[in-house]
């Protein structure tokens, strides 16, 4: 099973895989901080989790900006915390407008969506993982390592 982590200023948004790492669905919300980490290698433990995926929050042009040196931070806290187990930074363009449309054609209103739309976020981006991974037979994105720098 493998695990994606939509990150942001105010929550943590959690999706995971089948255990064939076919299909990619919402998990769970966490509220940010450094809690947040803690939750997420409980949750590894518990799912044997081979695999982490942590969204990287780009502009349209591919430039990284104060949201992608965060999530790179996070990323490689989290490796540290999780290893052995591999942490993956993977481009996360528009999977929170992916993530609100299908809710809102689920029938969501907007204040539900809120609720949930980070957990739908981290599902889009451990799909298009998955996806890519299957296409090219290589992981998708880029190691993160604990102990590299923003």
């Amino acid at each position: 099973m493998r695990l994606a982590v939509d990150v942001g200023s105010v929550r943590v948004g959690v999706a995971r895989s089948d255990p064939g790492g076919v299909l990619a669905t919402p998990l769970t919300v966490l509220a940010s901080g450094s809690g947040a980490k803690n939750e997420l290698a409980k949750l590894a433990a518990e799912a044997d989790v081979i695999e982490v995926i942590v969204g990287l929050p780009t502009s349209l042009s591919g430039r990284e900006g104060a949201a992608a040196a965060g999530a790179r931070t996070f990323a490689a806290d989290l490796a540290s915390t999780l290893a052995p187990i591999p942490v993956r930074l993977v481009d996360e363009r528009f999977t929170t407008t992916e993530a609100h449309a299908a809710l809102r054609r689920g029938g969501k209103d907007s204040r539900a969506r809120r609720q949930v739309v980070d957990a739908a976020a981290a599902a889009v981006l451990l799909q298009a993982a998955l996806d890519a991974e299957r296409a090219t037979g290589r992981p998708p994105g880029q190691p993160a390592t604990w102990g590299a720098s923003a």
